[in-house]
């Protein structure tokens, strides 16, 4: 049986203005910089409730850890997240660069990760999702965020990965 999806947020008007603002190119190219360097105090400060980002734009964001690929070092980033039930969606769009993410690269080498979001940290197994489920999950991401249709097209055609995270525990 298909879990439920989670209702999105619902940002202030003030919100969506900062995520319009978000998904241009001279912002996102900005963010992609220095966003994740930002959210990492506030996530520390707040006992890992919240983030920056969170905070502007009304997204749910959670730390995603994963092996490094190469180096076998643990990294840590915050990404934007959806749920569906106890799975945690995640969107590899990169801000609409042409090439992916390294946290996706890295899960491309090892699929066991850990997230943290509202304080608790849990271990999941990760899987990039394809045909239907990808459409699905596609169109609740452009709905909940409106960046997510903007990078697609500054991709150069790159196809933005979706990854689904199934708890282990």
């Amino acid at each position: 049986m298909r879990s439920r999806a989670e209702a999105p947020p619902h940002p202030s008007w003030l919100q969506r203005v900062n995520q319009r603002i978000a998904s241009t190119p001279p912002a996102a190219r900005l963010f992609a910089y220095v966003l994740h360097h930002l959210d990492r105090p506030v996530i520390r400060v707040s006992g890992g409730r919240t983030s920056l980002t969170s905070l502007l734009t009304g997204l749910p964001v959670v730390t995603l850890r994963t092996t490094g690929a190469k180096s076998g070092a643990m990294r840590s980033v915050p990404l934007i997240s959806m749920r569906d039930g106890a799975k945690i969606v995640l969107v590899a769009s990169n801000w609409g660069q042409k090439h992916h993410p390294a946290w996706y690269l890295n899960l491309h080498a090892h699929s066991q990760v850990e997230v943290s979001t509202s304080g608790l940290t849990r271990r999941y197994l990760a899987r990039e999702a394809s045909g239907e489920e990808y459409e699905g999950y596609w169109r609740r991401a452009a709905a909940l965020y409106v960046g997510y249709a903007a990078y697609k097209e500054r991709t150069g055609g790159r196809k933005i990965p979706i990854v689904v995270l199934t708890p282990t525990e």
